[in-house]
Parts: structure tokens; C-alpha cells; sequence
């Protein structure tokens, strides 16, 4: 129950800073729909060119991997421009500042090549994992998500150390793991706080959702009031992932701001942020 309470409070305090800044939300917006629009420049030529059913046999299986990893490092570049523009933003209003949208992409933007650094070591790592991982069984492949764990750790601060100090991506993932290490130690209890109580709202979404339709439809015998339900549900669940990203990034930018000046502008209670991590045991 602290723990939950605890993810409430980030969630809340999280808000406050949204709420101060709603144009905040474009980011994560700008990230889907960029997404989207690269799924679908890669899948869909695949698709009616027949490529997609032959990509992964045995003659072009090289080919396949390449293509893969083009599109990770295509969507690693969209999702952490969008991360980056919307990080730098929240920083600006941590530190007692105005930001607008264009002062967030103005940041990405001048950012960019660095970006495009961590979206290529990140696509390599995740298919480097992925493909040991499917080559693995029982404890390999269990050993191999720890790796993963790890990496998620270590890489927590990237994007806010890349939108606020401008590094390259090596000494953009030295300067995440330092900052973790200095402040609150190697391991994260509480990073998935906000995901917590944003899953359990979009469980209790499709729960009641489902419910309403089904109710509209075998009760009330109206397919299009149960479509209608179903539609609705999935606007919300929508709206909450957007809600979700976002806040997870002003988030990640007051964690950022704490290891670095000792507070968090006001919008956090400092010992709550602190709260979320467990602390480094001494080692020899």
C-alpha cells in the first residue's frame, strides 16, 4: 500500500507540472502518430510487395535482420527525438521557466545527432538481447531479461542528460549511470510507479468497458450502442497512454533535476522522488 501510495503521489505531483504545461502532451502525440507513420512505411511496402512472407527464410534471412534493425533504429530516433523535445521542456519548467512546444523541439532538433548515436547503440543492444534471448531457454533466457533489466537502469536518464547537457550517447549513458550511482544507487523500485496506477486505471477502463458493451448488446440487443462502447473505450485508453508517456517524462526530468542540483523546483516533494529508489549497499 506505500509503494501504491507512493506511485499516486508521483502521479500527482507529475500532473502539477502538466497542468502548468499543458502543451506538454504534443510530445508524446507527435511520438505516436511518427511511429505509426514508420510502422507503416516499413510494413505496409513489405506487405503488398509479398517481401514480408520471405523476409525471415533462409536466403534473405541477412536482409530480414538489416531491415529489422533499420526500423528500430527509425523508431528509436522518432520515440527519443519526441522524449528529448519533451524532457528539456519539463526541465525548463523545473528550473522556473516558461517552456513552449517550440522550445522543446528547438531542443531535440539541436540534439539530433546525438539522438540518432543512442537510437543506433539502443537498436543494437535490443537485437542483440532479442536474438540471444530466442537462442536461450529456462535460465538463459531469464538471465538475459535481467540483462535487459539493467540496461533500462542504466539508460534511465539518458534522454534527460541528452536534452539538458548535450553529450554524445556514450558519455550520455556514462553520465546516466554516475548520476544513478551517485545519488540513490544502482536499482529503481519505484521507476514503474506511474505505469502502476495507469494500468490499473486502463484495466478498470477495459473492465467497465467490456462489461457496458456487453451489456448494450445482449440486454439492450443494440450492436451499435456495444461498437459505440468499444469505440469510447478505446479513446480512453488511448488518452491515458498519452497522459502515461507524458508524465513519465516530466518525471524523468525531475529525477534528472534532483541528481543534479539536490531538489526538484517545488513541483515534487524531494524526499518522495528519493523514496523511489532503494539505496546502493556498500560493496568492496
Amino acid at each position: 500500500m506505500n509503494k501504491l501510495r507512493n506511485s499516486w503521489e508521483l502521479v500527482k505531483a507529475s500532473f502539477r507540472v502538466l497542468s502548468a504545461d499543458k502543451e506538454l502532451v504534443v510530445f508524446p502525440i507527435v511520438s505516436a502518430i511518427g511511429t505509426l507513420i514508420v510502422t507503416l512505411t516499413f510494413a505496409l511496402p513489405m506487405f503488398l510487395s509479398g517481401l514480408m512472407d520471405s523476409l525471415f527464410s533462409e536466403r534473405i534471412q541477412i536482409a530480414g535482420f538489416i531491415v529489422i534493425f533499420l526500423f528500430y533504429i527509425v523508431q528509436y530516433t522518432v520515440i527519443f527525438f519526441a522524449n528529448t523535445a519533451l524532457v528539456g521542456a519539463a526541465v525548463i519548467r523545473l528550473r522556473g521557466g516558461n517552456p513552449t512546444v517550440g522550445q522543446g523541439f528547438q531542443i531535440a532538433f539541436s540534439r539530433l545527432l546525438n539522438i540518432i548515436g543512442y537510437a543506433i547503440i539502443a537498436a543494437t543492444v535490443g537485437m542483440l538481447l532479442r536474438a540471444v534471448s530466442e537462442r536461450s531457454r529456462g535460465l538463459g533466457r531469464f538471465a538475459i531479461s535481467l540483462i535487459g533489466f539493467a540496461w533500462n537502469i542504466a539508460t534511465f536518464l539518458v534522454v534527460p542528460v541528452l536534452a539538458v547537457e548535450g553529450v554524445g550517447p556514450i558519455e550520455a549513458i556514462k553520465r546516466s549511470v554516475y548520476l544513478l550511482r551517485k545519488t540513490w544507487g544502482e536499482q529503481i523500485a519505484g521507476n514503474v510507479g506511474i505505469g502502476t496506477v495507469f494500468g490499473l486505471i486502463s484495466f478498470g477502463v477495459v473492465i467497465l468497458g467490456m462489461i457496458f458493451a456487453a451489456a448494450a448488446f445482449i440486454a439492450l440487443e443494440s450492436p451499435a450502442l456495444a461498437i459505440t462502447v468499444i469505440v469510447l473505450m478505446v479513446i480512453a485508453l488511448s488518452l491515458l497512454g498519452l497522459i502515461n508517456s507524458t508524465l513519465s517524462g516530466i518525471y524523468a526530468a525531475a529525477v534528472y533535476q534532483y541528481a543534479e542540483t539536490g531538489h526538484t523546483g517545488g513541483f515534487f516533494d524531494d524526499s518522495m522522488v528519493q523514496r523511489t529508489f532503494i539505496p546502493q549497499r556498500n560493496s568492496f
